[in-house]
């Protein structure tokens, strides 16, 4: 009788292998706290700081910081890149996590120019300022060891698709409600938000760059993605 049964028995004991391993691979083990915001990013293609492609795939399994800047800001984004620094600094190296700051001008913004930013926030000096607010000064004429693993990049490309990133992908674009309506040429996106992604490109959190306590936060809140052991996108 029991053998009879045994292929019945066998071919049970596999679906529920198959099931189990389907909800413990799509399911985070270890929680967070941290709700999902947008279930994934839209497939891009942009150029970083040494005119090597980066696309959505290179951001997979990594937590992400993303944010939206230009280099010849002299209102927040100095403010907000020193705070994204000091993010740096205490993942430096750490290969898990990828910081990402894309130019808000493409057509300014050029490859050489974003690579003497980035050398300028990799290396430059961190100085907190008596009001309690952070700034790096950078001489390009000092001599410094290059990082083996740096893990903030720079990127650039068609200002359209840049722009649809912030808004629809990251969801860092709460400026004017009316932006959206000029053609691109005439468009302007200037915040000082950063997003916070899990290992699947999903975003979870959304802080305020010029906050201490929200750059704080998200300093540990990596960490608990960091944390986190779902590693397949969801279906």
């Amino acid at each position: 009788m029991l053998k009879k049964w045994m292929p019945y028995l066998l071919f049970f004991a596999v679906l529920l292998t198959g099931y189990f391993y389907l909800v413990f691979t799509q399911t985070d083990i270890k929680q967070s706290g941290l709700a999902v915001i947008n279930n994934g990013i839209q497939p891009f293609r942009f150029v970083n700081q040494d005119s090597a492609f980066v696309t959505e795939k290179d951001l997979e399994g990594k937590v992400v910081v993303a944010e939206y800047f230009f280099t010849t800001c002299r209102g927040i984004c100095p403010k907000m890149n020193a705070n994204m620094r000091r993010v740096f600094d205490a993942y430096r190296g750490d290969t898990s996590l990828l910081i990402v700051s894309h130019t808000c001008m493409p057509e300014t913004d050029s490859v050489p120019l974003l690579k003497a930013y980035q050398q300028k926030m990799l290396y430059g000096k961190l100085m907190r300022l008596d009001d309690g607010t952070h700034r790096v000064e950078y001489d390009s004429n000092s001599t410094v060891q290059p990082l083996a693993n740096p893990n903030w990049i720079f990127l650039t490309g068609d200002k359209a698709k840049l722009y649809d990133m912030a808004r629809t992908s990251y969801m860092i674009d709460f400026n004017k409600t009316d932006t959206a309506k000029r053609t691109i040429d005439e468009q302007f996106i200037h915040t000082q938000f950063f997003a916070l992604l899990d290992k699947q490109s999903r975003v979870r959190a959304i802080y305020d760059g010029l906050i201490e306590e929200e750059v704080q936060k998200l300093i540990k809140d990596i960490e608990k993605l960091k944390a986190e052991t779902y590693q397949t996108r969801s279906l």
